[in-house]
């Protein structure tokens, strides 16, 4: 059973701590005691490392998910007469976690749509929500803006991208920014691992080489996503929902160098840019503290030693998520649910050796086709979409792992199967 109290510190729920996101959280709040009580932690199965966070940071709570590594975990912590932390399990009890009573910060870093359900009871809840669950706004973007204007909750972005381009924008407009003038929002991408790589290279790439990230360190999912692009269209529809402009005004350019985290275009010609290391302890620092500023422990950045910025168009041709991506956004409705859903059983069967890299985009495309598009209305509706894109998507990779060879068809939006809904 969950307790109430009391605390003048501000009591942080992090969702997600065994991920990067969640381990970078927990040590910038580490470095504030006096400010930050960690409340709770949750995961869904790794055992060992939650149990060691729990040795660290002696939660009141700790949850997974799954329920067996739950029990794992409860035996070995009662082992321990030093840790008095609770151990909880399940759905549930994870979204009762996120909207409780004594916590004030909730950040949702659990990773895929794992993670949706919880975050929109953090919103409901009226929390200080920090945002790194990408799906939950790319798939049920409408329904978590709702319930965050009507549980009168705080919503930051998380995302490096996003989080510039928060900083960069007046602080009593972000959400209408052209109130404030501004005409356009660029995000930026690295390009990944193979960036300026031929078809013939992509064709007989290796899920290591595609997970090995020039400048960030990240989950093996997240950082195929980063490969193919796909991560930048996820972005690009998180972006159009939290700043309430079309697709339309959110270009994407390729910056090498992760240094230019986005920017913000103004109709008087002005471009307003975020520059800092490639860093998560940043954007976690900025939205745990804002309005104020607190150390992260990142190291400040050094211009000369940056020494040049380069940008450049994405290579849509090369890496179509990110075309089927934004086609997905314009149409509206499940589109993105559809496209999210089968990016992920594509990416695990990629990592799988079931599917090339090239391949990834094939399933995506063939699972808009195959699906009918609709316009949500709840969360059950949005998690009935996800589960049918997974179901037609997975089949569509067992009757096709030694066949599929993604070929651009010659009209992109027909290629995508997106209708309008």
């Amino acid at each position: 059973m969950i307790n109430n109290g009391a605390s003048e510190r501000q009591r942080v729920a992090v969702l997600g701590s065994s991920g990067s996101i969640g381990v970078n959280t927990l040590d910038v709040l580490s470095r504030h005691p006096d400010r930050y009580e960690i409340f709770a932690l949750a995961a869904r199965s790794s055992v060992d490392t939650v149990f060691e966070q729990c040795r660290k940071y002696h939660p009141r709570y700790v949850l997974l998910t799954d329920d067996a590594a739950a029990a794992t975990l409860a035996k070995r912590l009662a082992a321990d007469a030093a840790l008095d932390t609770e151990v909880l399990a399940g759905q549930a009890a994870l979204e009762q976690i996120a909207a409780h009573a004594d916590v004030d910060i909730v950040m949702a870093a659990i990773v895929g749509s794992a993670g949706m359900a919880s975050a929109m009871a953090a919103a409901r809840a009226g929390k200080r929500l920090l945002l790194a669950n990408k799906e939950a706004l790319v798939t049920a973007g409408s329904l978590l803006m709702r319930a965050v204007q009507d549980g009168g909750a705080t919503l930051l972005p998380v995302d490096s991208e996003h989080n510039a381009i928060f900083q960069c924008l007046p602080a009593d407009s972000r959400a209408r920014p052209q109130l404030a003038g501004v005409s356009g929002l660029i995000l930026t991408a690295s390009g990944g691992p193979f960036r300026g790589k031929s078809r013939e290279f992509l064709a007989k790439v290796t899920p290591e080489q595609a997970c090995a990230h020039p400048n960030w360190d990240m989950g093996r999912k997240i950082s195929v996503d980063s490969a193919s692009l796909m991560n930048k269209g996820l972005e690009l529809a998180e972006a159009c929902w939290l700043f309430g402009l079309p697709e339309k005004q959110v270009e994407v350019v390729v910056h090498p160098q992760s240094i230019v985290h986005s920017l913000v275009r103004y109709t008087d010609g002005s471009v307003l840019a975020q520059l800092g290391e490639p860093d998560m302890r940043t954007p976690i620092a900025c939205c745990l503290a804002w309005p104020e500023r607190i150390d992260g422990g990142v190291k400040a950045l050094d211009l000369v030693a940056a020494a040049r910025l380069d940008f450049e168009p994405p290579d849509m041709n090369l890496f179509p998520c990110l075309r089927i991506a934004r086609e997905c956004i314009a149409s509206g409705g499940s589109a993105m649910a559809v496209c999210n859903a089968a990016n992920e059983i594509a990416v695990a069967a990629f990592l799988d050796g079931e599917i090339g890299f090239i391949d990834i985009a094939a399933v995506i495309e063939a699972s808009l086709a195959g699906l009918p598009l609709i316009e949500p209305q709840s969360l059950a509706e949005v998690e009935e979409v996800d589960r049918q894109a997974r179901a037609f998507a997975d089949q569509y990779v067992k009757n096709h792992r030694h066949s599929i060879s993604y070929q651009q068809s010659a009209s992109p939006r027909a290629s995508a199967g997106v209708v309008k809904v």
